[in-house]
């Protein structure tokens, strides 16, 4: 199926550009500028869609995510260091924002003739984000099949949605993901800082998958007390 993958520049979005690029025909990579503190993560996306040789759009929602207020990636909210738990990283939720992207990158797939959108929401986010659940998956495509009925068909590829981060490094592997290539930190440094729960969560992943972890960390080795503690 021809498929655009919805890509951060993240190391989901970019084992999934990776992943398409092999089983299915890759037709293009769609970011979205949210006004995220970590907008770097958008460089990444470039820079994967230059490697797979595809085009890349990035749509303009700031206006849309300076509305969705009161998120520590997008407000002046302080981004919590330590373990991935639902109690700190409830602050980096922005309400609607799978929801809101799926349904823009909808409308481009069908506006160009594609058959899929691919988005890499996994397993380990369905405690926090809601967008990210299977629930939300099946009752996003029934509202498409309605929203795009006569007019186009297309589908929701969500290969991960119950994978592990530690499942998803493993694919990534499989399919050559270059992980450096990949950015993660919520806080948007020169380099992941190591702390944040989106750092904990990565360097975690590395080391339950067996996979040595290329990324550089202003604190490359708080993860192991954050994963203590939690």
């Amino acid at each position: 199926m021809d498929t655009i993958v919805i890509c951060s520049g993240g190391l989901d979005s970019v084992s999934l550009a990776h992943r398409i690029a092999a089983e299915e025909r890759l037709r293009g990579l769609v970011s979205f500028d949210y006004g995220q503190r970590h907008a770097k993560e958008l460089d990444y996306a470039a820079r994967c869609a230059a490697r797979l040789s595809v085009p890349h759009r990035v749509i303009d929602l700031r206006s849309v995510g300076a509305a969705l207020s009161g998120s520590a990636l997008t407000d002046s909210v302080a981004v919590p260091d330590g373990h991935y738990a639902e109690e700190t990283m409830k602050v980096t939720v922005v309400p609607n924002r799978n929801a809101i992207m799926l349904a823009v990158a909808f409308g481009v797939a069908a506006a160009e003739g594609a058959q899929a959108v691919a988005a890499a929401v996994h397993g380990g986010d369905h405690f926090i984000y809601p967008d990210c659940r299977p629930g939300f998956i099946d009752a996003f495509q029934a509202m498409q099949d309605r929203a795009l009925e006569g007019l186009a068909e297309v589908r929701l590829l969500t290969p991960y949605v119950h994978i592990s981060k530690a499942g998803i490094v493993a694919d990534g592997a499989k399919y050559g993901t270059p992980f450096a290539e990949t950015w993660s930190c919520y806080k948007g440094g020169v380099r992941h800082c190591g702390r944040c729960g989106t750092c904990v969560e990565r360097r975690e992943a590395f080391h339950l998958a067996g996979i040595a972890d290329p990324t550089e960390y202003d604190d490359p080795d708080f993860w192991r007390s954050a994963v203590k503690e939690a």
